[in-house]
């Protein structure tokens, strides 16, 4: 154990309650009672860091760090700690070293822990909700450098905003602010997720809180789009900022209540009943982003719905209900913390990341019992953050799909990357999940980090697994998924069944599948499908037969296509949405804005 005093100065505040995450009237009386801090002015390094090859580390990548900021929910945050120790060292900031020491040794809530691997750090501190103004782990030279990034954090915080100060000089590493003009960004942890090669995933807060405009206790920074996203690969190397609109139920406004990105190529989402709180909103949201934006490789995103269940006698969030979700969770290494409520749905859950996530250890936070925290907005992944480790090994493989192939070799692909080389990869593969497992060298396609293997042919009906490990020159090794052999990516051999389409109003060349959200107010999908290739407008109509929007006029091709239009942009009312081709009406579809 480690307890270090910081070497800041902060104001100490006095009278606090334990805050939620969103800003809620208690805290505002407080704070006007007691005078609004604005953000921090000026602090760690607050130029582009000088880099050729920024990367922003990715969460389910290797972590040397978990941080927990000790403020309030004592015996959750000791269970993250308890979770934790075994995988990696945990940093706790707290304003009482020796109580916060005391608790976790004491015999309360599971028993007495070891402090071996934890560091007990003392700080000022305003909340728990570590998550939203921790720093990002970035790479200046793609897997060297290890550096910290940091922004403006969007709460009157100040204690808070000082965190990343104090974790770079326990840690001994810089840190670079997006604090000072012209690189002055706000923005928070809650509503950032990076594939770890240059793809970040933000709901549209980003924009609402760095296009101007102010707050009772702020003015917010003033950029254009391009300019948010201009800093954002300044300072952390991304390249595509995949920004989705807000969700109506979500005070907040952070996509880690309703997604996570589980890894290159797959995001796990939140879904709830037809028609039931953020569904609809989430549903177009998700579909704009298949539409629009590919992975590493070019291919779409996979999907994985996990239900949100409705607060325990209180419903969902359109009811009052509390934000309860299963996609807050974190990842430490070879385990996943995951946000538990009651065995109804907690059941569900547990399974569904079982199965996503085969190998990995998950462990229930109950954060609906006597220490209700996700009353206050937020669950594990709020309360956490990680800094991952010095020197990355990084696999990257694109899951190989199901196939009906049954007479040539499987081929698999891996990126492989180390500061110090790759000497060697591997391919394991077995037709069963506890093995044996059969290995087989991958070859270096020339530049040394892409490496290719190959799997033998299969019989119908076979399951195959396999993983993939590497060994850098520095002596360094690596598996993807991490805990392989527990862990590892499966295919099916077989026929492959492709679902069909339903709820679609048709005609003889086209039809339309339910708009959605419907009622709509902000970004809305239009599914169409057609039977051959046609050139076709699908206009917005409104109840007095003009044609209020042209949501699409040219060619479409036959299948499936989803259009999107900002329903924000426009009155409130009845409509109908209509799909003409040469001035034929084709089919109709009845949506209300809102």
């Amino acid at each position: 154990m480690v307890i270090l005093c910081s070497t800041k100065s902060f104001a100490q505040q006095t009278e606090k309650s334990v805050w939620a995450n969103e800003v809620r009237a208690n805290e505002r009386e407080y704070l006007e009672n007691n005078g609004i801090s604005q953000p921090i002015a000026s602090r760690g390094i607050e130029t582009p860091p000088p880099f050729s090859e920024l990367r922003t580390a990715a969460e389910w990548e290797e972590i040397e760090v978990l941080t927990i900021a000790w403020e309030g929910f004592p015996c959750i945050l000791k269970q993250i700690v308890a979770a934790s120790v075994s995988e990696c060292r945990v940093v706790v900031f707290t304003e009482t070293p020796g109580s916060t020491s005391n608790y976790l040794t004491g015999g309360s809530c599971g028993g007495a822990l070891s402090l071996d691997n934890v560091d007990i750090v003392e700080a000022d501190l305003n909340t728990i909700w570590i998550r939203d103004y921790g720093a990002n782990t970035v790479y200046g030279s793609w897997n060297d450098d290890r550096i910290l990034v940091d922004w403006l954090y969007n709460r009157p915080r100040p204690d808070d905003d000082l965190i990343p100060d104090v974790l770079a000089d326990h840690l001994g590493l810089e840190v670079y602010s997006t604090t000072a003009e012209p690189y002055n960004l706000m923005n928070t942890g809650g509503n950032w997720m990076s594939d770890g090669f240059g793809t970040a995933f933000e709901s549209e807060l980003i924009l609402d809180e760095n296009q101007g405009g102010s707050t009772w206790w702020t003015n917010y920074p003033n950029h254009t789009t391009e300019e948010i996203e201009g800093i954002l690969e300044d300072f952390m190397g991304v390249h595509t900022l995949i920004k989705m609109p807000t969700l109506p139920y979500d005070g907040i406004h952070h996509i880690d209540m309703h997604m996570k990105l589980l890894d290159e190529s797959t995001l796990m989402v939140s879904e709830y009943p037809e028609g039931v709180a953020d569904g609809p909103q989430i549903n177009a949201n998700m579909d704009y982003v298949l539409s629009n934006y590919t992975t590493k490789w070019g291919t779409p995103f996979d999907i994985v719905r996990i239900p949100s269940p409705p607060q325990l006698g209180g419903g969902y969030p359109n009811t009052g209900g509390w934000y309860e979700t299963y996609s807050n969770a974190v990842f430490v290494n070879k385990k996943i913390l995951l946000p538990t409520y009651y065995e109804e749905y907690d059941t569900t859950a547990i399974r569904i990341w079982e199965e996503a996530m085969p190998g990995y250890e998950i462990i229930g936070i109950d954060c609906d019992g006597s220490e209700n925290i996700i009353a206050s907005s937020g669950a594990i992944h709020c309360i956490t953050h990680s800094v991952s480790v010095e020197d990355p090994l990084i696999i990257s493989h694109l899951p190989l799909p199901d196939t009906e192939n049954t007479t040539d070799p499987y081929s698999v692909e891996a990126y492989l990357s180390h500061r110090s080389g790759i000497i060697q990869a591997n391919l394991f593969y077995s037709d069963n999940p506890n093995g044996p497992w059969t290995e087989v060298s991958m070859n270096d396609t020339g530049d040394g980090e892409n490496w290719t293997g190959e799997i033998p042919a299969a019989a119908e009906g076979s399951h195959v697994y396999y993983y993939i490990s590497g060994n850098a020159a520095s002596g360094k090794t690596g598996s993807r998924p991490m805990p392989a052999p527990e862990g590892w990516w499966t295919f099916h051999v077989g026929e492959i069944t492709i679902s069909g389409i339903d709820n679609f109003s048709e005609s003889q060349i086209g039809a339309f599948a339910s708009p959605y959200p419907n009622p709509a107010s902000a970004l809305t999908c239009i599914p169409v499908h057609l039977k051959q290739d046609a050139n076709v407008k699908v206009l917005l109509i409104d109840a007095l037969g003009r044609t209020i929007d042209v949501i699409h006029d040219g060619m479409l091709f036959s299948g499936e296509t989803k259009l999107f239009f900002q329903a924000s942009m426009i009155p409130a009312g009845a409509y109908v949405i209509s799909l003409e081709n040469n001035k034929a009406r084709l089919a109709t579809s009845r949506i209300m804005i809102q």
